[in-house]
C-alpha cells in the first residue's frame, strides 16, 4: 500500500506552481506550506490517505473525475492518482476530465474530445463543452465515482461547476461520490459580490461570492446541504478531509491547476485579474506571465509604461489582442496581499481611450451581477463598491460556517 506521505507546506511567494520533483528527489521543501518559518507544519491531502478510502473502492467498479493535479505525493515527488489506484488493483473503468482535459494542456474554453489515456488505456470522457454533466449511459456499470481536482477557490473557475454536475448525475443515478480534499490557495478570505440568479452560467452557478473561502470538500457539502442540485436531490457524499490544514495557511500549488495559472503569483492574482476576461484588456494569455500582467492597445501609453504583445503559446492558441502591442502593468514581482483587488480594473477603465467598448457581455457573468460594471462606470471607489457587498458577505459567511471542515 502507498504510505501516508505528508505534504510539506510553505508560504505563497513567487515560486513556480508547475514544479515537478524528479524521481529520487527528496527535496520536500518544494512541495508545501509553512505558516511559521520556525515551526514548519505539514498537511496530508485526501488522496494520500489511502488507508481511509481504499476500503471504499476495493471490489467496486470505479470512475475517476480528475486531471493533472490528481496526484498522491511520495518521497520521490508524486504519482498520478489513477496510476496509483491501478497499481493497487482498484478496478478503474473510466476517467472523466474537466475543462483543460485530463492532462491539463487544453486552452480555456477549448472543446475537449473523448479519447483514451495513452498511459493506462482507460477511456476518457470530457465534462466540458456540450457534455458538462455525465450522462446516465456514461455512468452505467460504475459502483462509485472519485472526485480529486485541485481548485483555486474562485467562483468563475469552472471546476466547482463540474463538481455540481457530477454530484447531480451521481444523485440521479444513485451512485456514491468520494471526494479527496485538497487545500484552497485562496482560502484565507471571502470577498466579492454574491451571484444573482439572473446571471447564472457555467462560470457562476450558485449564490456565492467570487472568493468563497472553501475547499472542494466543503463546497460539495454546501451544494448538498443547500439543495442546489436539480429538483433538490442530494448526492451520497463522502469527503476524505485533510490533516493539519486550516484556512489561514498560504498554499503553494506544486502542480499548476490549468495552463494559464503557472505559478503562485498568478493564482493569488487570478480572483482580481479574471474580471479583465470580460473586457478588451489582456491578462497575459499568449505570454509567459499569464494572470500576472494586464494591458490593451486602448490603454493610455503615456500613463502605462509597461507593454507586451500576446502571441500564441501553450494554453492560448488564439490569445486576446494577439499580435497587438498592449500597454498596462506588470504585477509579476509585486507583493500581493490575499484578497479581491478592484484597483487594477478601476485604473484600466479610468485610463481607457475607448470606455464605451471597455466591457463586453461576459463581464456581468463573471461578476454575477450588473451592478459592478455600473459602479465602475459611475466612478465609485473600491471602498465604496465593497461596502455594497458587506451584507451579502456576512449572510454568506453564516451559511458557509455550517459546512466548514477546517478552522
Amino acid at each position: 500500500m502507498i504510505s501516508g506521505i505528508v505534504l510539506v507546506l510553505f508560504s505563497c511567494g513567487k515560486g513556480s506552481a508547475s514544479t515537478k520533483l524528479e524521481a529520487g528527489s527528496t527535496n520536500h521543501e518544494e512541495l508545501g506550506i509553512h505558516t511559521d518559518a520556525s515551526k514548519p507544519q505539514t498537511i496530508k491531502v485526501g488522496a494520500n490517505q489511502t488507508e481511509n478510502y481504499l476500503k471504499l473502492l476495493k471490489g467496486k467498479r470505479v470512475g475517476v473525475v480528475g486531471n493533472q493535479s490528481s496526484v498522491i505525493f511520495n518521497d520521490k515527488g508524486y504519482t498520478h492518482l489513477v496510476d496509483s489506484l491501478v497499481s493497487l488493483n482498484i478496478d478503474i473503468k473510466k476517467v472523466f476530465s474537466p475543462e483543460h482535459g485530463f492532462r491539463g494542456t487544453a486552452d480555456a474554453g477549448e472543446k475537449i474530445k473523448d479519447g483514451l489515456d495513452s498511459k493506462t488505456g482507460l477511456p476518457i470522457i470530457s465534462l466540458y463543452g456540450d457534455n458538462k454533466k455525465p450522462k446516465p449511459e456514461q455512468l452505467k456499470g460504475l459502483d462509485i465515482l472519485v472526485f480529486d481536482i485541485q481548485d483555486v477557490g474562485v467562483r468563475f473557475y469552472t471546476y466547482i461547476s463540474t463538481l455540481h454536475y457530477v454530484m447531480e448525475a451521481c444523485a440521479e443515478a444513485k451512485i456514491p461520490l468520494l471526494i479527496l480534499d485538497r487545500p484552497n490557495p485562496n482560502g484565507q478570505y471571502v470577498d466579492g459580490p454574491i451571484l444573482e440568479k439572473a446571471y447564472t452560467s457555467f462560470v457562476g452557478m450558485h449564490p456565492i461570492p467570487i472568493a468563497h473561502g472553501m475547499t472542494i470538500g466543503e463546497y460539495a457539502k454546501m451544494i448538498n446541504g443547500e439543495k442546489w442540485l436539480k429538483n433538490g436531490v442530494q448526492c451520497q457524499l463522502t469527503v476524505i478531509s485533510m490533516e493539519n490544514y486550516n484556512h489561514q495557511m498560504h498554499y503553494s500549488l506544486p502542480i499548476k491547476p490549468s495552463p494559464n495559472l503557472p505559478n503562485d503569483q498568478s493564482v493569488v492574482l487570478y480572483p482580481s485579474l479574471c474580471f479583465f476576461e470580460g473586457t478588451d484588456v489582456s491578462v497575459g494569455r499568449g505570454t509567459n506571465k499569464q494572470f500576472q500582467i494586464f494591458g490593451s492597445p486602448e490603454l493610455d501609453k503615456k500613463y502605462f509604461k509597461f507593454s507586451f504583445t500576446p502571441e500564441p503559446n501553450e494554453g492560448a492558441k488564439t490569445p486576446p489582442q494577439q499580435g497587438k502591442l498592449c500597454y498596462g502593468r506588470d504585477l509579476s514581482q509585486i507583493d500581493v496581499t490575499p484578497g479581491l483587488h478592484l484597483e487594477y480594473l478601476i485604473e484600466a477603465y479610468t485610463h481607457s481611450a475607448n470606455k464605451s467598448k471597455f466591457f463586453n457581455g461576459f463581464f456581468v457573468k463573471l461578476a454575477g451581477t450588473a451592478k459592478l460594471q455600473e459602479q465602475i462606470e459611475k466612478g465609485l471607489s473600491e471602498k465604496e463598491i465593497k461596502a455594497t457587498w458587506a451584507k451579502g458577505l456576512e449572510d454568506f459567511k453564516q451559511v458557509r460556517a455550517k459546512y466548514l471542515l477546517y478552522k
